[in-house]
């Protein structure tokens, strides 16, 4: 097991992960499906990386946040119109209860 913290780990374990999906990004796959050729490409909406991986090298706009800090609920669009006010709104408690929201239930199912 690795621990998640450690960046040459995850490194190591997450490169050959990375490298297969960047080939497959660019290979098709051919089908045919009643009597017609039919051509597919694979489109992946993740990095594939750790989120936390992703928010301490890239920041958080690379891990998919709208948000510019994990303690305010600025996004992006309104801290660039009004940088003046920008503010923390929320504790690190509060995060980890947002997180553990997430974590049990990542999509909002009921």
């Amino acid at each position: 097991l690795a621990d998640e913290s450690d960046h040459e780990t995850l490194t190591a374990i997450l490169s050959p992960l990375i490298a297969e999906r960047e080939a497959m990004k660019s290979s098709e796959l051919m089908l045919e499906i009643g009597g017609i050729l039919r051509s597919f490409k694979f489109i992946f909406r993740g990095t594939g990386y750790d989120e936390k991986l992703v928010r301490e090298v890239e920041g958080l706009e690379a891990s998919g946040s709208i948000f510019i800090c994990t303690l305010c609920d600025a996004t992006r669009l309104e801290a660039s119109q009004n940088l003046v006010f920008h503010s923390i709104t929320r504790s690190h408690s509060e995060n980890l209860q947002r997180y553990e929201t997430w974590r049990a239930n990542p999509y909002h199912e009921s």
